[in-house]
């Protein structure tokens, strides 16, 4: 069993090391949390690129002591050429997973980072933007070695990556997936991350960088263009925000499915799950029946929310809720519908000294996003925009500057008592459900931090290229729970013991004494790092 990690001055937690230790180092050097986080950002984009990278989105949850919790929506919108008929011509009912057509929405993360450092501006952050991406510098051009999690992504995947544009040359070694623990050396990335450090992140997006980018995109024929580019900005608001009965709770607004994170801990709430033994089989079973209803709730209201027809808000209230409540059975599993299916993304959070607290995800959707790596910049693409339907019927319709849906949500907390918490993970359905444990577990139920993420853990529905919808649980669960949950309907499946499948959670809290208490998970290569 691994410990809690604690700490007095400042902490960062990353699903790789690497990450953390970059954030931590900032944090040592005088940085706030949002400066930590852009260095740990911009390494995580390096060290585990098969997650995530500058080719896609972020999402931010920002907590300041006294302040309102402002969010930070880094997400790409659909280009302006691209519509229904930009795939009629091409004679395709659906858009494809893999490839050019498939990255069809901006990259909106590095976006996202100057937004927060904008922020972080007001707090007197002062250093330098080559010290932030010093460290993903240094590990593009010098190389990382790649860790399993890389390995196993990239052979599982290679049939249908290895022929997509600048893959092979990018991500693979002789042809193959380059083996865990060998150096892997991203020089392309390199260059484009000390352009940026040079010229400003905004460069990205107006610039001789931005020009490159786009002429990349048309020679290998996304069709994101520079006009797409030059009129991109992430932007701050106001996040999505639970009144629990323990202090109040926030995450990041559609198009996100961060309300429905929320719905999920709030339902538990009405259904006062701690009067229940932790880690029960009521407690688990009750953990996926909320989940259910708060799914009913996305698949039928949560889009792009210039499109939604009801206030997101409005889903959090007691009367919003209360027919969701009433429809859990405690005797018996209710019927579903299907997931979202996967998504692959990084989590990471940063609490520093004065208790600026900062909860980040950033993502290229699938592995390795659209497969497309730009020949000149070496970024790789998301595509994020293959999650649109091309009916026009569909509440998820296509359309030029539409922002896609997202799985996409960091939670972040504020308790009664006066601990500011920190919490995610990655894993598409499973991001939701895994907030809900790791929440409930030790907010609720008052596990010690690391134990709340390393506890046996279960996903509904489908993620890393799973394509059945049915509830999945570790082997760690002792099988009277797994026959019970079987005996009251649930379709079971048992995975690994400390399974991927299931997401990489962590968490940091700082108490009102501002102690630290942090806790990554097992199933990644991350770590908690506080001094």
């Amino acid at each position: 069993m691994l410990n809690t990690t604690h700490a007095t001055r400042g902490m960062a937690v990353a699903p790789h090391s690497l990450a953390a230790q970059a954030a931590l180092s900032v944090l040592q050097d005088g940085g706030n949390a949002i400066e930590a986080m852009v260095a740990a950002a911009s390494t995580i984009a390096v060290v585990y690129p098969h997650m995530n990278g500058i080719g896609g989105d972020g999402f931010w949850v920002v907590s300041e002591p006294g302040k309102p919790v402002v969010a930070i929506e880094a997400c790409g919108v659909v280009g302006a050429g691209v519509s229904l008929d930009y795939y009629k011509e091409r004679k395709l009912d659906t858009i494809p997973m893999r490839g050019p057509v498939a990255a069809n929405t901006m990259a909106g993360t590095v976006g996202g980072w100057q937004e927060a450092l904008n922020i972080s501006a007001g707090w007197g952050g002062k250093l330098a933007l080559n010290r932030l991406l010093g460290d993903a510098i240094h590990y593009a051009e010098q190389g990382i070695p790649v860790t399993p999690s890389q390995y196993a992504s990239t052979s599982v995947k290679l049939p249908e990556l290895v022929n997509q544009p600048g893959f092979a040359d990018t991500f693979l070694v002789d042809g193959k997936a380059p083996a865990a623990g060998s150096r892997f050396v991203q020089k392309r990335m390199g260059k484009t991350l000390r352009t940026l450090a040079e010229q400003g992140l905004d460069s990205f997006y107006r610039g001789e960088l931005a020009k490159e980018i786009a002429a990349d995109l048309a020679e290998v024929g996304c069709p994101i263009t520079l006009q797409d580019l030059n009129s991109y900005h992430a932007r701050t608001g106001v996040p999505m925000h639970l009144k629990h009965s323990l202090g109040d709770v926030y995450n990041t607004a559609p198009p996100t499915q961060g309300v429905i994170s929320l719905a999920i801990i709030g339902i538990l709430d009405r259904l006062n799950i701690g009067q229940y033994k932790e880690d029960s089989l009521e407690y688990i079973h009750l953990v996926v029946e909320a989940t259910k209803q708060a799914f009913a709730i996305r698949d039928r209201y949560v889009i792009d929310p210039a499109y939604m027809t009801i206030d997101p808000q409005s889903i959090l209230t007691d009367e919003f809720l209360a027919p969701y409540v009433a429809k859990v059975r405690l005797d018996r599993a209710l019927p579903w519908g299907q997931g979202k299916g996967p998504g692959d993304t990084i989590w990471m959070g940063v609490i520093d000294g004065e208790g600026r607290a900062v909860s980040f995800i950033q993502s290229i959707y699938h592995e390795f996003g659209s497969g497309v790596v730009l020949p000149r910049t070496g970024i790789n693409w998301q595509n994020r925009g293959c999650s649109f339907s091309l009916d026009p019927q569909h509440l998820n319709v296509l359309a030029p500057g539409k922002k896609p849906f997202h799985t996409l949500n960091p939670a972040l907390a504020r308790l009664k008592d006066g601990r500011t918490m920190v919490y995610g993970t990655m894993g598409g359905d499973g991001q939701p459900q895994t907030q809900a444990a790791v929440f409930t577990r030790y907010a609720v139920f008052g596990q010690a931090v690391q134990q709340a993420i390393t506890a046996p853990r279960w996903l509904l529905g489908r993620t890393w290229g799973q394509s059945s919808d049915s509830l999945k649980l570790e082997s760690r669960f002792a099988p009277e729970i797994i026959d019970g949950l079987r005996k009251l309907g649930h379709e079971v499946d048992v995975i690994g013991e400390f399974d991927e499948m299931v997401g990489h959670a962590a968490a940091i809290v700082r108490d009102a004494d501002g102690i630290f208490a942090g806790g990554f998970d097992p199933r990644s290569n991350g770590t908690a790092a506080g001094f």
